[in-house]
């Protein structure tokens, strides 16, 4: 089994979509191993995102990612990162696959309602970021 990270944006909470996106991970064979609910702090999302900080769209992802709660997920199944890759979609809405979480309920790129680990190396950073060794390798 493999875990990964996902974690439920901010406009996810505030358009009440949770339910939703948590159901349809449940659909596509993913297992909650943890989670939580957390206002990020500016340095928690510098941080999370550092990868980033030289891109043009790094202090608006900054600012968005601490406009509100978002739902951090340790997830597990059989090929988690390519499969949550997969069923969420494209960055872009506008470029997504049709049926994909990001199609069917996100705003924009920015509002996408849902960031997942792209590798294995960034997944067992994103992972430790916010879990426990315990809980999360």
């Amino acid at each position: 089994m493999e875990r990964t990270l996902g974690i439920l944006k901010p406009d996810c909470l505030r358009r009440r979509l949770m339910g939703k996106v948590i159901n349809r991970l449940e659909d596509e064979g993913f297992a909650f191993v943890n989670g939580m609910i957390k206002h990020l702090t500016q340095k928690e999302a510098e941080g999370f995102y550092y990868v980033h900080k030289d891109r043009s769209f790094f202090d608006d992802l900054v600012e968005f990612m601490t406009s509100g709660p978002v739902f951090i997920m340790l997830l597990e199944r059989e090929n988690a990162i390519a499969k949550l890759r997969e069923v969420i979609g494209a960055t872009d809405p506008a470029q997504a696959a049709p049926g994909t979480i990001r199609r069917e309920w996100a705003e924009s790129k920015q509002n996408n309602l849902i960031h997942a680990s792209d590798s294995l190396e960034n997944a067992k950073f994103e992972i430790k970021y916010f879990f426990s060794n315990k809980s999360g390798s």
